[in-house]
């Protein structure tokens, strides 16, 4: 396990979350560093298995060097097909941990963070076909205002499109430096850093199709899970906790619960605590990526 890489949010509530049998299968559907999966590993017998899954190639060399790990370089919408070419039908808990990790934000030619002048690429597994450039250079001035709005919450998105169509016009949008110099006059003085943040945030999730794939996740979660096996998820800003959120407590993504013919409510899973939980100010203090972290865990039902 590598800290450096990336220093885990909440270890030891994600670990009391699962609510690990010695002898249970688990799924790590964000390995990263392997800070999660080292500490699941720790609490199995010789019975136990655990498989992780981590689209980033930069993150295969932190695999566990032990016969009860299996490391997938797989993204987790592909769960339930991975899971069967492995031999396994059912789990008994999975953890997702939805956070970029520090070493995708350290790692300057990655172009995920504004604090290097980078090629914008901020593709997680570095083979998909659209990357940050692509989005900037060739979508619609509705698609970007859709991207900015949706996704990065920007109060301004609607400018913010009309200004990125026009400044293409003259030249291709290609590092992050090209980015902040076209954007810089619509940014609010004194909150630079959360605008920008926000602006990245929108491009990461629309060139990794962030939110379609955590809804894939969560569907196949639901049907891989064994009745009682449980479902932690940690998120980081509100698009992806409302669509957690609300698959956990309805088992769908939007609208009123399912009910049978008599009225009782149809759902796959119970929640274990009615709110997410958060981090204590002394995490917070240690590692300031843990303040906006909510998890979030639902057992399923019997069903």
């Amino acid at each position: 396990m590598d800290s450096t890489y990336h220093m885990p949010v909440m270890l030891q509530e994600c670990i009391e979350a699962l609510a690990i049998k010695p002898d249970g299968v688990y799924v790590d559907v964000t390995f990263g560093g392997g800070g999660h999966s080292k500490a699941i590993v720790e609490r199995l017998n010789e019975d136990g298995r655990l498989i992780a899954f981590d689209q980033d190639p930069d993150a295969l060399s932190n695999a566990l060097q032990d016969e009860r790990f299996s490391l997938i370089h797989q993204n987790f919408r592909y769960l339930k097909n991975n899971l069967r070419l492995n031999g396994v039908r059912q789990v008994d808990g999975i953890l997702a941990d939805l956070g970029v990790s520090s070493h995708q934000f350290d790692e300057a030619n990655r172009g995920f963070s504004i604090r290097f002048d980078a090629d914008l690429d901020m593709r997680m597994d570095q083979v998909g076909d659209v990357d940050a450039k692509a989005v900037l250079n060739s979508y619609s001035e509705e698609e970007l205002h859709r991207v900015f709005g949706m996704y990065g919450e920007i109060q301004n998105a609607k400018s913010l499109a009309k200004i990125i169509v026009t400044a293409r016009l003259t030249k291709p949008i290609n590092t992050v430096s090209d980015l902040k110099a076209i954007v810089s006059k619509l940014v609010p003085r004194g909150k630079e850093n959360k605008y920008y943040a926000q602006l990245f945030q929108a491009l990461r999730i629309e060139v990794n199709k962030e939110l379609e794939a955590l809804q894939e996740f969560l569907m196949q979660a639901e049907s891989v899970l064994k009745p009682g096996g449980r479902l932690v998820v940690m998120s980081y800003h509100s698009l992806e906790d409302r669509l957690v959120k609300n698959f956990m407590a309805k088992g769908k993504f939007r609208g009123e619960v399912e009910k049978d013919f008599y009225g009782n409510e149809i759902k796959p899973f119970k929640l274990v605590y009615r709110k997410a939980v958060v981090a204590s100010d002394d995490e917070i203090k240690q590692n300031s990526r843990a303040r906006s972290a909510k998890l979030r865990v639902a057992e399923k039902l019997n069903g």
